[in-house]
């Protein structure tokens, strides 16, 4: 059911079957590694390319999902997924191995929740029974395409932020036992004019809150609804400017309330600067160490909000300003009935 002009409510309330997390060797030494399923002790994977290895990973994480389950993989029918690579290749080269029917997003460090919920819409509608939603990145692929090769060893000022070296996949099923999805407020379009590809957390922030407050808005929800608000990548610069903007905007919510996945998953002294990004960050944070307190009973909703830079390496030569955009989706926790 669509309400207002962004947000799907998901009446027959889709199911998180099982997920699966990877991460990499600073990922192991992080805030969260319990709550992965593998941590590799080394970032090239035994592959001939950082990307390559990144494509390990989302294979990885696909079946770890399908293994956890009960179904068998031939029994899920779409993979929706998508990454930060030059045509998302890591990506498809993983649904070639994977063997099934693929959509291939790009939707930068949003791209979590954007597959998440088309996913959900899918099975709400009856169009599919099971579907495998996820996303990965590398750091050093990333630094490689976006930024300078590490091996360049180019300075980088405090704004910027860490690209998470994981993959993390959620199975959705039209029944069964685990977290449901409830709804999802599609985002917009937010553009500041900001052109330093060094400040994510700044570029994304304006576009996190538009999707929040409408989400709130066609709901016609108080943010005490929920738990926790997770936003996908803002760090710490780009969180207390996602902050300060909701108040502004008469959003009542606190500290303790807003966490960001950016700032989850690494542990404090860690070279962070600004906190992590990447796809592969709200994917993993979310799959791993959120849904595991949903399952455990810690927490009851949580709002999702993962946020994304649409800006290319073409783009930022052109001196053209970063545009972000950022797709929330409900997570409550489920029955234990069949």
């Amino acid at each position: 059911m669509l309400v207002g002009h962004q947000t799907w409510i998901f009446e027959n309330k889709p199911v998180i079957l099982t997920t699966g997390t990877v991460g990499g060797p600073f990922e192991a030494k992080g805030n969260i590694p319990e709550d992965f399923d593998i941590l590799h002790d080394d970032t090239w994977l035994e592959q001939a390319s950082f990307e390559k290895s990144q494509q390990m990973m989302m294979e990885e994480a696909c079946q770890i999902a399908v293994k956890k389950s009960s179904i068998e993989k031939e029994q899920v029918e779409f993979f929706i997924s998508g990454d930060l690579v030059n045509q998302i290749t890591p990506t498809s080269f993983a649904a070639k191995t994977m063997d099934l029917p693929y959509f291939g997003l790009f939707s930068a460090c949003a791209t979590s929740m954007e597959s998440l919920a088309l996913a959900a819409f899918i099975i709400n509608s009856n169009g599919a029974n099971y579907i495998l939603s996820g996303t990965s990145s590398h750091n050093s692929a990333a630094e490689k395409q976006f930024r300078y090769p590490t091996e360049y060893g180019g300075q980088k000022p405090p704004t910027a932020q860490w690209t998470v070296t994981g993959a993390g996949c959620a199975l959705v099923a039209k029944d069964g036992k685990g977290p449901v999805i409830t709804s999802a407020t599609v985002g917009k379009i937010v553009d500041m004019g900001i052109t330093d590809p060094f400040n994510m957390g700044g570029a994304m922030a304006p576009a996190a809150v538009n999707t929040i407050e409408t989400h709130f808005k066609e709901r016609n929800l108080d943010p005490s609804y929920y738990d926790l608000i997770i936003t996908g990548d803002l760090g710490h610069i780009g969180r207390e400017v996602s902050l300060d903007l909701l108040r502004e905007r008469g959003l009542n919510i606190t500290n303790e309330q807003y966490v960001d996945c950016g700032l989850t998953i690494y542990r404090e002294g860690q070279p962070v600067l600004a906190g992590a990004s990447g796809p592969a960050c709200s994917a993993v944070v979310t799959y791993g160490h959120f849904l595991n307190q949903l399952k455990k009973g810690e927490l009851n909703r949580i709002l999702v909000v993962a946020t994304g830079a649409l800006h290319s390496p073409l783009s930022i030569q052109q001196k053209d300003p970063i545009p972000g955009i950022a797709h929330a989706v409900s997570i409550e926790s489920g029955s234990d009935e069949l």
